[in-house]
């Protein structure tokens, strides 16, 4: 009978897959080394177990131990699957910028889950690097992983996702390319295989927010490039012991809207479910596209499965809140579509300024129309209010005749977008849209701003 006598046994051994539609722009074979094969959907699987063997091995961990860790999610639950086998308690600590999936995972594989604020620095006492090391030192038998400077995070690529990625290609890789976070399996990768042929070429994928890239290319920490940002699992605001930069031959940066549309393009385009981290990865090799030649063989590493993402990067309102949703804005109705059923906020001509101010705060909101019997008469927007003020501290007593500006420009549904843009001036920041049933729905400069893609 052939069979593993635990679950981690089935760590390793991933399949590589030839990607077509969503490279065609490369001129090379393209392989992408799909790690949510691995029992724990990640490629995290490898290097937990490693850490937490070598931890037994020199009596850091022990028999009924805690093991503590901050992790974006994949670490955990590969920490959590050997925790499992093990007999170890488990509690991870992660950033609020997670996905809600990666925590419901964690805390379903009997993990104890801590969540941090994202938008802090890692020295704050609150950052889930902070809150890490608080844990562990207050933490009876417990047991600190650090998988950004625990070297058997890389150890573990080298000995085996390395070796499976040479033997996978008969040695004819060419360029190796992943994101980068821990750092682990981009320099074990990348050792291994510059120690079997020199000229293999490792490139990772940053992001936005990150240092890598600069700190690579100028030896520079430049704190000013570090800012929140939404694609998960690379890229960093520290630089982890286990990135070696000597073995990475160049960065290239991706951003959040490229890295989460290629995460779907990768779904319906090779019929692979995986995760953000992958999209910013095939957006960075069409980055690097003019590296390839076509008897290149280029290894790409797709770290997790998509469905720790599917409340984001698979979720249209998700897409659309951030502008991230590939649509075609070009009329009227296009930009209102997604709140047409809220109604129009209008004042009337004898009501008072107090009124109006009220109505802006109460809705968030800073034009309103003017309306009187016959229907569109004027407009006042906080603005023109503010200076009204400044001028007369009693205006909030008078009635919105006396201040009000003049109505808003009004167009039909299918006006085209470029139409409705060249209404707004400095006099005039709204348009109304006729709705064709005796309403009208308002569109503002942040309208037209966020339907920009």
């Amino acid at each position: 009978m052939d069979f593993s006598k635990n679950i981690l046994e089935t760590i390793g051994n991933t399949p590589l897959v030839k990607l077509n539609k969503v490279v065609a722009e490369i001129d090379a074979l393209v392989l992408a080394k799909v790690e949510t094969f691995n029992p724990g959907n990640s490629v995290k699987d490898r290097m937990a177990v490693k850490m937490i063997e070598d931890a037994e091995a020199d009596g850091r961990l022990k028999p009924g131990g805690t093991i503590i860790e901050g992790t974006s999610g994949n670490t955990g639950m590969g920490l959590a699957l050997v925790a499992i086998i093990k007999g170890y308690k488990l509690i991870c600590v992660i950033s609020d910028k997670q996905s809600k999936e990666k925590m419901d995972i964690l805390r379903a594989v009997g993990a104890k889950v801590v969540v941090c604020p994202t938008d802090v620095e890692p020295t704050d006492p609150r950052s889930y690097y902070s809150v890490s090391k608080r844990l562990a030192e207050e933490t009876p038998n417990s047991w600190y992983v650090n998988q950004y400077d625990n070297m058997s995070n890389s150890l573990a690529h080298y000995e085996q996702t390395g070796p499976e990625i040479w033997k996978q290609t008969d040695g004819k890789i060419t360029h190796f390319v992943v994101g980068v976070g821990t750092g682990g399996t981009i320099s074990g990768v990348g050792r291994y295989l510059k120690e079997k042929n020199p000229n293999i070429k490792i490139w990772g994928i940053d992001t936005y927010g990150s240092v890598f890239k600069k700190y690579h290319e100028t030896g520079i920490f430049d704190e000013n490039e570090i800012y929140s940002y939404i694609t998960e699992g690379i890229g960093e605001d520290i630089l982890p012991k286990n990135v070696d930069f000597s073995l990475i031959d160049g960065f290239t940066k991706v951003t959040d809207k490229d890295a989460a549309v290629y995460t779907r393009k990768i779904a319906l385009e090779e019929a692979i479910f995986v995760g953000n981290s992958a999209g910013a990865c095939i957006k960075g090799l069409l980055q690097l596209k003019e590296h390839f030649k076509p008897d290149d063989v280029v290894v790409v590493l797709f770290h997790d499965s998509g469905s720790r993402y599917v409340g984001k990067m698979f979720n249209d309102d998700w897409m659309r809140e951030r502008g991230f949703l590939e649509e075609n804005i070009t009329k009227a109705e296009d930009v209102i579509k997604d709140h047409i059923d809220k109604q129009l906020i209008v004042v009337r001509t004898e009501e008072l300024v107090s009124h109006a101010i009220e109505r802006m705060r109460k809705y968030k909101i800073s034009q309103i129309p003017v309306v009187d019997i016959n229907g569109f008469v004027g407009s006042v927007d906080e603005t023109d209010l503010f200076r009204s003020y400044v001028a007369d501290k009693n205006v909030a007593e008078k009635p919105i005749k006396e201040v009000m500006g003049k109505p808003f420009p009004i167009v039909k549904l299918g006006t085209p977008i470029e139409e409705v843009s060249k209404l707004f001036t400095k006099e005039n920041d709204a348009v109304l849209v006729d709705l064709e049933n005796g309403n009208h729905h308002i569109i503002t400069k942040y309208d037209i701003i966020g339907s920009i893609k």
